[in-house]
């Protein structure tokens, strides 16, 4: 009888269904919009990290919340933002977190991050089509702004 390690695990991709209806996205505006029903009343108390996932025509499929920190920053695991979109088969995605200082300006780790990313996504031909920074107010568009 062959015997099998127990150490060993399986993993499968699980979807769970919610009641955000799928959006086409044309703009930075239309991402802000689906993006900022994922912040509830912590928007201004820590900073939360989420990842939109895309199909080839724009339209939302999923997302996943990837990290929640402190009130000054999350960590953000580039393995795990892989992990999501390839195995949602995600053809784009789009990044998202708050400040929850209320200033949407990116910091440098920000703008390191998402380049970070974008570089990493590119070896699977996921493209990254914005990281949006939320505030309580407002929001940055990394695309807006020509830095993605």
């Amino acid at each position: 009888m062959k015997k099998y390690n127990s150490n060993m695990s399986e993993f499968k991709l699980k979807v769970e269904k919610t009641y955000f209806k799928k959006v086409k996205i044309t703009q930075s505006s239309d991402a802000y919009n689906v993006i900022k029903q994922f912040y509830n009343d912590d928007i201004e108390i820590y900073e939360s990290f989420f990842l939109l996932l895309l199909n080839r025509a724009n339209n939302t499929t999923g997302y996943v919340k990837i990290s929640q920190g402190g009130t000054i920053g999350t960590v953000v695991d580039v393995k795990l933002i892989a992990k999501y979109a390839v195995d949602s088969l995600s053809c784009a995605v789009i990044l998202a977190h708050n400040h929850p200082s209320g200033n949407k300006q990116p910091s440098q780790n920000d703008r390191n991050m998402t380049k970070k990313v974008k570089e990493a996504l590119k070896l699977f031909e996921i493209q990254v089509l914005d990281h949006i920074i939320l505030t309580s107010e407002s929001y940055f568009s990394f695309g807006d702004e020509g830095i993605i």
